[in-house]
């Protein structure tokens, strides 16, 4: 499972990495920089149908069905393994294929009663792109609410022992063949990998980051 992430990397080196364009007032009644980004708040996407745009959808899937969006809530991660038989996802991962931008994401290990909280990111530090899924949704009023669940994969061998799911984490070929909906799906699915462990670190850090009410640099200080 993947619930909470940060996305801190300056917008104009997301620019340059992802090549794709992002609006400063796209961002306005946006958090950003976001410590402790998660479900219910829009963030940062590129989909198949504006590869070059950056755009802003919630997250929480919202399957274009739905009666009520707090459904949402409960789709926020899809897994890779069962996406093509899932209704909520099989018709999105079809058509309607994305990457959510990040540059760490956060899980606990159990040790007993408690929770320990970990982030995990790159060795290089740079953001990286998270497969995804996305969907329209109209409320009763006919406004569309757009918005996205992570897809996961079962954990590499550095993270496996903290928890046994990952988010797929795709490279910058793989970000163009995932975005690219004319693909087989067999081929689609090939990309939904665990990430190699050897590019990867982690590092334990506090239990401010239970609640996404706390949003700040400290939430990504190592635990001494």
């Amino acid at each position: 499972m993947c619930g909470r992430f940060t996305i801190i990397t300056p917008i104009e080196k997301l620019i340059e990495q992802f090549e794709a364009d992002l609006l400063e007032e796209d961002l306005k009644g946006t958090l950003f920089p976001n410590y402790n980004a998660a479900p219910g708040q829009k963030l940062l996407v590129i989909t198949n149908t504006a590869p070059r745009q950056i755009s802003l959808y919630r997250w929480g899937l919202i399957p274009y069905w739905a009666k009520d969006p707090a459904i949402g809530y409960k789709l926020i991660n899809a897994r890779s393994e069962t996406i093509t038989e899932k209704s909520a996802f099989k018709n999105a991962f079809k058509k309607r294929r994305c990457i959510i931008l990040a540059d760490s994401y956060f899980e606990w290990e159990k040790k007993g009663a408690k929770k320990i909280p970990y982030r995990i990111l790159m060795k290089n530090d740079k953001p990286f792109a998270m497969a995804g899924i996305w969907e329209t949704w109209k409320n009763t009023e006919g406004k569309e609410v757009y918005s996205f669940s992570i897809i996961t994969t079962e954990a590499n061998s550095l993270t496996k022992d903290i928890h046994d799911r990952m988010p797929c984490i795709l490279d910058k070929k793989k970000i163009k063949m995932w975005l690219d909906t004319n693909i087989p799906e067999p081929a689609a699915l090939q990309l939904l990998k665990p990430y190699p462990n050897a590019e990867m670190k982690l590092y334990e850090v506090s239990t401010l980051v239970n609640s996404p009410k706390n949003n700040s640099p400290q939430i990504i200080e190592p635990v001494k």
